[in-house]
């Protein structure tokens, strides 16, 4: 189990590398767009919800064939490159009918969301969700093949020339809008410029996948493995809709609870405020990639359960760590955007939670995943979803973006809840409750505590914070004995 354990956080920290390193480094463009894009234009609100729409999109477009793809590639006696190519053949098909449709119905689906005026804030990002749903299976197949660093490479890359342009377009552009080679520049476009470079750089990491193309050239596209392979990702398919309709239907609905410039205006702060707390999705993505290949690949391993009932924990221990660097340190990483947005920090600590009790309900999701009854998962994320909507569509009239905070944390604790106990009735594994709790009590408390400490002093803020992260390590170290002593061991050396 030691072994195992030992590849998964390895392979870990490379996807983080392009995870957390990646997202730190697009960290870079919060302050640039809250700095250019005024709080009371509301401008970074329509990013925010363009963004949204996105998300739920690519997760239509690539319907769950990713899991689908490790399922089918892992099973005795299957052909990997062969369901690879199956899989990409697919998500690629329904990717290209999807921008078809789209341009084909501009008028109408423009003036549904709101942006009749705008019509290619629509278009570009339409383009850019149909390439990031391709390029999902030709990631997925990197993980397959253990190619982490390859992965990182062709993330880091997109993240790099994404910042590049935005600083171009955001701080050299304006000094230079006079040359004759400039004349394409609009200084009112900004968002619009958000966008396209966007589909620029996207765009371009396309290139780096010629050898796996290749590959899915030469494999062929499996007509009689696409059936078995639709009937097992459709549940994954609702799971998928319903698991980030709870991660952005607030920010899609919020609009139209709160419509004009007043909404634009609450949903860019609450949208800029999050993005600090958005290295909880770092740490659960870079988890992700690597537990969901490290499962499948052991699942019928004897060692499994035990393994990922260790995992929870650390997991657990670790987020937790994180949740209370973000909020000690509240008053250094305030600085990453506007002070005119600065009103809505008090939603951070509540989606930070919201994210770790996502993280633990996909560990907990693997018993329905590894059984086949996925459908397990879209009912329970489907009631999640309905809460969320539900504290949304109550409290967003009421108290604004605090609803959207406090929706979240409820749709996915009642999500959690749910796949653990369904989960221990159908496939037990032996996680260590009581300790998890524990270490979720303490953070909360100690994060408590900071908060009493008053507003006025930001050393003496930051310093305190600083002493109770260490009461915190010291009771991991004092508890977790099996689990810091090999670094210990490797200290000495």
């Amino acid at each position: 189990m030691a072994q195992s354990i030992k590849k998964l956080f390895s392979d870990s920290v490379v996807y983080g590398l392009s995870s957390i390193v990646g997202r730190f480094l697009n960290y870079l463009l919060v302050p640039l767009y809250t700095y250019k894009i005024a709080a009371s234009t509301g401008g970074y609100g329509v990013v925010t919800n363009i963004y949204a729409y996105t998300a739920l999109i690519l997760v239509l477009l690539t319907f769950g064939m990713e899991t689908t793809f490790f399922y089918f590639a892992n099973r005795e006696g299957g052909n990997p490159r062969r369901t690879f190519a199956t899989a990409l053949g697919a998500v690629g098909a329904v990717a290209a009918l999807f921008v078809v449709v789209v341009m084909a119905f501009s008028a109408p689906i423009t003036q549904a969301m709101g942006y009749a005026e705008h019509p290619d804030y629509v278009m570009t990002m339409a383009a850019v969700v149909a390439i990031d749903a391709f390029q999902a299976i030709l990631f997925a197949w990197l993980r397959f093949e253990g190619r982490a660093w390859k992965f990182a490479t062709l993330k880091l890359a997109f993240i790099v020339a994404n910042i590049a342009l935005n600083l171009f377009v955001f701080l050299v552009a304006p000094g230079i809008a006079d040359h004759p080679w400039m004349s394409w520049y609009n200084p009112d476009n900004q968002v619009g410029y958000i966008f396209t470079v966007n589909l620029i750089c996207t765009a371009a990491v396309t290139l780096g996948f010629v050898p796996e193309l290749r590959i899915a050239a030469r494999a062929g596209f499996d007509r009689h493995l696409l059936p078995s392979m639709l009937r097992y990702t459709w549940p994954l398919l609702l799971l998928g809709v319903v698991g980030v309709m709870n991660q952005v239907a607030d920010k899609i609905i919020f609009r139209y609870l709160m419509p004009g410039t007043e909404g634009e205006v609450q949903l860019g702060i609450y949208g800029a405020c999050v993005k600090i707390a958005m290295i909880m999705a770092m740490i659960t993505q870079a988890f992700r990639y690597a537990y969901e290949p490290f499962v499948f690949g052991g699942g019928r391993d004897k060692e499994s359960k035990p393994t990922q009932a260790a995992v929870m924990k650390y997991f657990v221990i670790f987020t937790l760590l994180a949740y209370l660097a973000v909020v000690c340190y509240m008053d250094v990483l305030r600085h990453i955007i506007n002070p005119s947005y600065w009103e809505g920090l008090r939603t951070v600590p509540i989606v930070m939670m919201a994210e770790i009790f996502m993280g633990i309900y996909f560990n907990l999701s693997f018993w329905y995943k590894l059984t086949g009854e996925t459908w397990w998962g879209a009912i329970m994320s489907a009631i999640g979803c309905v809460v969320l909507i539900a504290v949304n569509v109550v409290f967003v009239p009421k108290v604004g973006y605090m609803a959207c905070a406090w929706g979240g944390f409820c749709g996915y604790g009642v999500c959690m809840l749910l796949s653990y106990f369904i989960g221990q009735r159908k496939n037990p594994v032996p996680y260590d409750v009581r300790r998890i709790l524990f270490y979720f009590l303490l953070a909360i408390c100690l994060a408590w505590i900071h908060g009493l400490i008053p507003d006025s002093s930001v050393v003496l803020r930051v310093a305190i914070g600083t002493l109770l992260l260490l009461v915190y390590a010291a009771v991991v170290v004092l508890r977790e004995r099996e689990l810091v002593a090999p670094i210990i061991k490797r200290l000495k050396r």
